[in-house]
């Protein structure tokens, strides 16, 4: 199913489009609250509340948030995990990441112990939907 993206119509606001976009791109690319966004803006000069802030992400936010996930990079078909240990209050832990060719991190995985049977077994049902996970 293809929809169609329409640009969004700004009249009828105080603010120029380019702040009100700004705003709203903040607020999903950063995964930023409303009040951050707020002041983010207000160390630029623009005087902005968090709800207003609020009410562009309501009426213009499905648009924003489509376009960046069209945009984000796609993961590759392989993908490996690797591991490195940490201390993490004086105890090693180990950190799994699944990562795939281009050496986009895809996810995470943190462990009191070392087990690499239970890593895979966490990381396996997440990518094996995208792609053939027989070359992992």
């Amino acid at each position: 199913m293809k929809t169609t993206t329409t640009a969004p119509n700004y009249r009828g606001y105080r603010f120029p489009p380019e702040i009100i976009s700004h705003a709203v791109w903040l607020y999903f690319r950063f995964s930023l609250s409303f009040r951050d966004v707020e002041e983010l803006l207000a160390q630029r000069g623009i005087v902005v509340t968090y709800e207003t802030v609020r009410q562009w992400c309501l009426k213009f936010g499905q648009t924003y948030a489509n376009e960046l996930r069209r945009r984000r990079p796609r993961c590759g078909d392989k993908w490996h995990l690797d591991e490195v240990f940490l201390k993490i209050n004086g105890e090693t832990h180990y950190l799994w990441r699944a990562v795939d060719q281009d050496g986009n991190v895809l996810d995470i995985l943190v462990q009191s112990r070392r087990n690499k049977q239970a890593a895979k077994r966490f990381f396996a049902p997440r990518f094996s939907k995208g792609f053939n996970t027989s070359r992992a």
